[in-house]
């Protein structure tokens, strides 16, 4: 063997320890480095929110080998599904029906609640013009619902899987103009609570549907509005909002995590974190009923993705 060939060989050797180790390093994630997720079509505006829990965290997970954080967007929540799977990101704050399709699809689990706005559960409200002949949900076949978008838990999620738990079908129309067929409910989305509301009022749709928490909120009701309408329905309460964890994360790194967001609410240095991450009062711990109300969504919401979609 010639003394350049032997040079190589050795280098190669040197050499193919440490690219395996930085292979496997990059497959799994800086475990000194933790990623804080958000599923999010305003990029910005929710850096905003996330980075001053970020810098609240980061510093108090420093027993567990943590030394930085990290913000990482997803456009929607098959990208943070694939983040999570793959160990891109290593915690989110979710809706309870995102939440339950992170779960059912095995890549993260709820940990923690999130009590925002005032509240730690909530549920969808279907209401009509109080001179409508609709006086339940069994009458709203052959009629329309206005719907927020495909990602809303108690503008989409909860009512769609109601509805169908009912023995409602669900027909998706082109515009409010639209007519479903007479055995059919017929849905659009309005994208704000606002339009949803609007929409029910002009008699563009025959009812909508907005989380109770809209429902007495006078800048997405208006009381103008709120005189002329009737509720028909109501879903089941499930969690505001929860943290998850990705499925794989260290025990101990989550186990801080989980006491770190516990602790927050008595912590005067965590009040402006907590403020600004989506006006968050706290987090506390999931019951066995929350757990138990997130498996029956997840199960909805699996349905409407089957049946509806």
């Amino acid at each position: 063997m010639s003394p350049v060939l032997a040079c190589a060989l050795c280098l190669l050797f040197a050499w193919w320890p440490q690219a395996r180790a930085q292979q496997v390093a990059t497959a799994q994630g800086d475990s000194g480095v933790l990623v804080l997720g958000r599923v999010s079509d305003d990029p910005q505006a929710h850096y905003d929110q996330l980075k001053p829990l970020l810098d609240y965290v980061i510093p108090r997970m420093a027993s567990v080998g943590i030394h930085s954080g990290r913000i990482l967007m997803a456009k929607d929540p098959q990208q943070m599904a694939s983040y999570l799977r793959r160990g891109r990101v290593d915690w989110i704050n979710e809706t309870a029906g995102n939440a339950a399709m992170l779960e059912r699809r095995d890549v993260a689990h709820a940990f923690l609640i999130t009590q925002r706005e005032g509240a730690e559960r909530y549920h969808t409200i279907f209401f009509v013009r109080r001179d409508s002949p609709i006086q339940s949900l069994h009458d709203l076949a052959g009629h329309s619902v206005a719907f927020q978008s495909p990602y809303s838990t108690s503008a989409y999620y909860l009512p769609a899987a109601q509805l169908l738990s009912e023995g409602q079908s669900l027909e998706l129309l082109l515009s409010p103009m639209d007519k479903p067929a007479p055995d059919r409910v017929g849905y659009v989305f309005a994208r704000t609570e606002l339009n949803i509301t609007t929409w029910v009022h002009k008699r563009l749709v025959d009812a909508g549907v907005l989380s109770n928490l809209d429902w007495i909120n006078p800048s997405r009701v208006p009381p103008a509005f709120a005189q002329d309408f009737r509720v028909i329905g109501r879903t089941e309460d499930v969690p505001r909002a929860l943290m998850l964890a990705r499925n794989g994360l260290a025990p101990n790194v989550e186990a801080r995590l989980r006491e770190v967001l516990l602790d927050a609410a008595k912590d005067p240095d965590a009040g402006e974190a907590l403020r600004r991450f989506m006006e968050t009062g706290y987090f506390a711990p999931i019951s066995a009923e929350d757990q138990r109300a997130l498996e029956r969504l997840a199960q909805g919401v699996q349905r409407v993705r089957m049946e509806v979609e």
